[in-house]
């Protein structure tokens, strides 16, 4: 694989852990928005399915093959899709996460960063200490989510990606600022059309039979 891959409809959003990407991302799913889950959860929950050691508290350079796989999968699936997809991290995330470990970034993870691509804007959820929460699968602190974003933001940096900020706000906010950045108009409300309708149908005038 000697070119870039990638189209500017396949947006991802990066940061560190327990930011709101995976709300976000569900929430568009929601929609309609064709979406790509993260690695990492899908990959613990398989692994620990089947007592694997590929964990981010077990072997950590096999975890992060796995993301690759399943990053370099999620790409090419969205590239058969044509259509604009935001996905729950990407392949410089994989980088991100060896460099955050402080274990060496192999050639071919350097180089699967570099050639496949993603929109030029990606989205970044901010570093949000009052919505951080831990769980079974989400084991880091907070201080090692604040360095995780700080290590993405360089990472895609450094790539020539633009960060774009999502806003410290309710998931129906940010869902509304991804929308209108990367050109999806807004839905209404089933509230709000039912009372359009409503409206519509009070200033019909009157029909009459001509009988």
């Amino acid at each position: 694989m000697n070119a870039k891959i990638g189209t500017e409809r396949l947006f991802v959003v990066t940061g560190g852990p327990g930011s709101g990407k995976t709300a976000l991302i569900e929430a568009l799913a929601s929609q309609g928005v064709g979406t790509m889950p993260e690695a990492g959860r899908g990959i613990i929950r398989d692994q620990q399915a089947v007592g694997g050691a590929a964990l981010p508290w077990g072997d950590r350079e096999a975890f992060a093959e796995a993301m690759l796989v399943w990053e370099m999968r999620s790409h090419a699936e969205a590239l058969r899709r044509g259509a604009t997809v935001v996905f729950d991290r990407g392949v410089p995330d994989v980088a991100g996460y060896l460099r955050l470990c402080g274990l060496p970034v192999p050639a071919h993870v350097e180089q699967a960063a570099r050639i496949v691509r993603y929109a030029p804007r990606v989205f970044l959820a901010p570093f949000w200490p009052e919505i951080f929460t831990r769980d079974a699968e989400r084991r880091q602190d907070m201080a090692e989510a604040e360095a995780t974003c700080e290590v993405m933001t360089r990472v895609y940096t450094a790539l020539g990606y633009e960060l774009v900020p999502l806003p410290l706000g309710p998931v129906a906010e940010r869902v509304r600022f991804v929308r209108d950045a990367i050109g999806l108009p807004q839905r209404r409300s089933a509230k709000k059309a039912r009372s359009s309708a409503c409206d519509s149908r009070s200033e019909t005038p009157p029909q009459t039979s001509g009988l």
